[in-house]
């Protein structure tokens, strides 16, 4: 009988806000159907013997305390003892990210991970949507120059990310070719994301999520005044939207792509109705926000989904 242990691999529970977090919202759905829950850092993860253990804590999650878990006991565990396991944790996609997905590969025949670490290792967040490109504004992924002086010319003002990034660290609006600025930006993060600069940013951005290859809901994120940035961790304000006919369709389109790669849980992201071409697959958030918006627990919809 395999224990009722579902293990999450994510960021320290004191570094989440209980308010928005998403991995706290589906560990406490799951903990009030008696799993426990254990939690470890990537960087605690290792193969001993042939087994791969993490050196974590077993917690508690509690929404009605200010402290709202407490750590019950601190050990190291065979990960194949559990029933589940969520890779939860931050990007960015780094070397300690790849190589924590190739340690869980090991077991992921034995275990259920989500998201399957082969599928979130090739499902890059950013270059994934290549094969999306005719949804999106102009976009180009190049860390050349000239191509990227070329698509200013032509656009004017341009958004530039860096394609190994999350929560809108790191996003500049540029409304003039800045040799330096982008030179620099280059060397810090290699290839760069260039988009043409959608204006009706200011109405808000969408977040769609898709679980088991179904779209199951959405929010819209309205950036605080002044900004562009619609994460709601830079002060973006959500609220309850309904997707439009065109949203839908390319939501229902590519939910059915990243199931076929083994992607369980994403979010995708439009902007006035384009996709902004941000596939978030290792830790989609705004789940425990769309259920204070709208009353609808797709916590529920995730374990159902998962044991069905």
């Amino acid at each position: 009988m395999i224990n009722k242990i579902v293990a999450i691999q994510g960021n320290h529970p004191s570094k989440l806000n209980p308010i928005s977090d998403t991995s706290i919202f589906l560990a406490n759905e799951i903990q009030n159907k008696n799993y426990k829950i254990f939690y470890y850092d990537p960087k605690n993860l290792s193969v001993i013997n042939s087994k791969v253990i993490a050196s974590g804590f077993f917690i508690k999650f509690d929404y009605l305390k200010k402290k709202f878990f407490k750590i019950i006991n601190k050990q190291k565990l065979d990960l194949t003892k559990c029933k589940f396991i969520l890779i939860r944790q931050d990007p960015p996609f780094n070397l300690e990210y790849i190589s924590s997905t190739y340690i869980l590969d090991s077991i992921k025949d034995k275990i259920k991970i989500i998201n399957n670490p082969t599928s979130i290792r090739n499902v890059s967040e950013k270059l994934y949507s290549v094969r999306y490109q005719k949804y999106m504004p102009s976009t180009i992924f190049t860390q050349n120059i000239i191509e990227i002086k070329n698509f200013f010319k032509k656009y004017k003002r341009v958004i530039i990310k860096p394609i190994h990034n999350f929560s809108g660290n790191d996003i500049h609006l540029l409304s003039k070719f800045d040799l330096k600025l982008i030179n620099k930006f280059i060397k810090k993060h290699d290839y760069i994301m260039c988009q043409r600069y959608l204006s009706k940013i200011y109405k808000g951005d969408k977040r769609v999520f898709l679980i088991n290859g179904k779209v199951c809901g959405s929010i819209s994120r309205i950036p605080k005044k002044g900004s562009f940035l619609s994460n709601m961790s830079k002060g973006a304000k959500p609220i309850n939207v309904k997707l439009t006919k065109e949203e839908n369709r390319i939501s229902k389109l590519i939910a059915k792509d990243l199931k076929k790669e083994n992607i369980f849980f994403a979010g995708i992201d439009f902007i006035d109705q384009k996709l902004n071409g941000d596939i978030n697959v290792t830790s989609p958030t705004g789940l425990k926000t769309l259920y204070d918006l709208s009353g609808i627990n797709h916590a529920k919809t995730f374990w159902k989904e998962l044991k069905a």
